[in-house]
């Protein structure tokens, strides 16, 4: 038989889940691992609030396992760790973003791009190695290896950062790769939501121009996630501009062909990054005094916020006070 949630591992943890496709979020008993050799547990003080939480906890990517407990924005003090751990000490703040395994033996994890690995396992929605659900950070601890283990300097605060280990890195790293940080770009960002605001602020630390005007864009970040057309904006790239993707609506896009033959432009699509590159990111954001403009809210309140979202209605990105309000929800 089966065990329960709550009795799958040694240590016991408590958060919010969605049980089912109507995504409503309530209290969850359940456990997570022993700390082993390499793995750092910290404590969750603060948790982001990603639209592909929204996404998921509703199945509207058709790839939800229930019970779900969402959250890769994930960020707090370590409370204990391995015997192998050199990379961080109790006491330290770190965060976790969107993953927590790998196979690390591929072209791309030897490459340090864990994020295109055939074999990741996420934060969260996702199947352990050995076989159990992994669970997000709307809970009180987590527990990860130490590769995937994000250090915070001591001048970014840990609530409007924590949006930086998937909103920051989702267009820091298109924007790197693509060659478009690089003062005197010009950069169109579309969706001026969780990332796009964050892509914004980017951009500028990069030197780039951020502007939107017809037929004069080295690059457009394009962060909507919901259906919408490319047209209007592949008319905004100049000649060999590039549309990137970032934002996952849930239905397909209609991509016209004659705009791209027109110019030579490029479509092309990104997905967060690896774990060295969210390290220079974090890093980098430190240094620029980059950080989301967020809503703090209450673990109680993540309803709403959800509701919230679907509507558009947050400037920019709701961040839970884990750490203050989880408890007082503990049945």
């Amino acid at each position: 038989m089966a065990k329960s949630p709550e009795e799958q591992h040694p240590v016991k943890a408590f958060g919010w889940a969605a049980t089912d496709p109507s995504g409503h979020l309530s209290p969850f008993k359940f456990s997570r691992r022993e700390t082993g050799d390499e793995d750092v547990r910290f404590k969750v003080l603060y948790c982001g609030i990603c639209h592909s939480d929204l996404h998921s906890i509703k199945n509207e990517w058709g790839n939800s396992i229930y019970p779900m407990v969402p959250g890769h924005e994930i960020v707090g003090e370590v409370t204990e760790v391995g015997g192998k751990v050199t990379k961080v000490k109790i006491g330290d703040k770190v965060g976790v973003g969107c993953l927590v395994g790998a196979c690390h033996s591929c072209d791309n994890c030897v490459n340090d791009l864990e994020n295109y690995c055939p074999k990741w396992t996420l934060t969260y929605n996702s199947i352990n190695t050995d076989g159990t659900i992994t669970y997000g950070g709307y809970s009180d601890h987590m527990v990860a290896n130490q590769r995937y283990i994000v250090r915070f300097p001591d001048n970014m605060p840990l609530d409007a950062g924590a949006p930086l280990l998937c909103a920051g890195i989702t267009v820091y790293s298109p924007l790197k790769y693509y060659g478009l940080a690089k003062a005197g770009k010009h950069i169109g960002v579309v969706g001026l939501g969780g990332l796009g605001h964050v892509a914004v602020k980017f951009a500028k630390a990069f030197g780039a121009k951020v502007t939107a005007a017809m037929g004069t864009l080295d690059g457009i970040i394009d962060t909507v996630s919901a259906v919408h057309p490319l047209l209007p904006l592949l008319s905004l790239l100049k000649s060999n501009g590039k549309l990137i993707m970032v934002g996952a609506p849930e239905k397909p896009l209609e991509l016209p062909i004659f705009p791209l033959l027109m110019g030579r432009k490029t479509v092309a699509g990104s997905i967060i990054g690896g774990m060295k590159e969210t390290q220079e990111m974090v890093d980098f954001a430190a240094k620029h005094n980059i950080t989301a403009d967020i809503e703090v809210i209450s673990m109680d309140y993540v309803n709403t916020a959800m509701e919230r979202l679907a509507k558009a209605d947050v400037r920019y990105r709701f961040v839970i006070d884990i750490g203050n309000t989880l408890a007082a929800t503990k049945p």
